[in-house]
């Protein structure tokens, strides 16, 4: 606080603190507290509430249809059968609407119940989608590590200087083009009928349904999030003095000592960046397994998120399902900190 008021003076601290507790609590602390309270609750009927609503909602579409069709028999010429007819769909009406007033004297007000109710429907109707949408994501975190490390050793310690700046922009051409594109691009490539198959039936293999099968869904995240984790490697292995990996060589070590003594442990704050972003960009990630199943497998959880909040417009489930993700997310970074011995300082530089 002193060096902030020495550096910029007390108006502009102000401001400044201002900005940043906007920031904290209104961007961040602000929402996720909004979210929990939304899922500890839910509004609750008495007894044979929630059919007696539903009852009404019935009887007022029946009145709507009446209306209509009394509306078109008022355009017909007078007659007795006219008169008649609507005589009888103004009974109707008035039966109905005397028969609502009956059923919303009886109607309880909903009341809010503060419980964990939100919760125990994801663990009896939706656990088996969050296991698999969390395992899926670990794997696919796993998988872009194995591809990225080497590219990103290769990049920052064997290529030349040219050709390192080569490999980088092939690497980041590519997402000057929107992700929904190359999500599909993706799904044509491994359609049954895509490149991957054609190439399959020219050395006489029989088609593979990537798409059912769920493979394409690591295909296309491992390519739609590689740069959240070949970037931050290089940035660490790129820091590594390349010295220490001589005097390794000098002293006999092995290529797999040389990686697991020396540029491995250099590298962890990079690995842990690269980890925590490839995951919860994997969990959270909605178009890519939906567009690559083509909206027949089972759902990731992030669909399940979805349909609550838009479809079935149950506001409080799906904030605890949103909750239950971010609380993961969460873990894997304190466990990715605690495996790779990192702190916050490292993460953050």
């Amino acid at each position: 606080m002193r060096s902030l008021r020495r550096s910029f003076g007390g108006p502009m601290t102000a401001v400044i603190l201002l900005l940043a507790g906007t920031w904290i609590f209104g961007l961040i602390a602000g929402p996720q507290l909004i979210m929990i309270e939304q899922s500890l609750w839910r509004m609750e009927q008495g007894e044979g509430g929630a059919e007696i609503s539903a009852r009404i909602d019935r009887l007022y579409n029946q009145i709507d249809i009446l209306s209509f069709d009394k509306m078109d028999v008022e355009d017909k010429p007078a007659s007795t059968e006219r008169d008649a007819t609507l005589a009888e769909f103004t009974g109707k009406i008035d039966a109905l609407t005397v028969e609502i007033a009956v059923l919303e004297a009886t109607e309880t007000t909903p009341r809010k119940v503060y419980s964990i109710d939100n919760y125990r429907l994801m663990g009896s109707a939706h656990l088996a989608i969050f296991a698999k949408t969390v395992i899926a994501s670990l794997g696919v975190t796993a998988i872009a590590f194995f591809v990225c490390y080497p590219m990103a050793y290769t990049v920052a310690k064997l290529a030349p200087p040219r050709r390192a700046a080569l490999i980088l922009l092939a690497l980041t051409v590519p997402y000057a083009i929107n992700e929904l594109l190359r999500i599909f691009a993706w799904q044509m490539i491994l359609n049954y009928n895509g490149l991957a198959n054609a190439m399959l039936g020219v050395f006489g293999f029989e088609p593979v349904p990537f798409l059912e099968s769920g493979t394409g869904v690591f295909v296309a995240m491992v390519y739609a999030y590689i740069l959240f984790m070949v970037f931050p490697i290089y940035n660490t292995i790129e820091t590594l003095d390349t010295n220490q990996i001589e005097a390794a060589k000098d002293l006999g070590a092995g290529t797999w000592s040389i990686h697991t003594k020396v540029v491995l442990p250099h590298a962890r704050p990079g690995i842990a960046v690269g980890c925590i972003m490839t995951f919860m960009l994997s969990a959270g990630s909605y178009a890519v397994p939906y567009i690559m199943t083509r909206g027949t497998a089972d759902p990731w959880f992030t669909q399940l998120i979805y349909n609550k909040f838009f479809e079935s417009t149950n506001w409080n489930v799906g904030a605890a399902y949103a909750f239950s993700l971010l609380a993961v997310c969460v873990v894997f970074i304190f466990l990715m900190m605690k495996l790779l011995k990192v702190r916050l300082q490292d993460i953050a530089k």
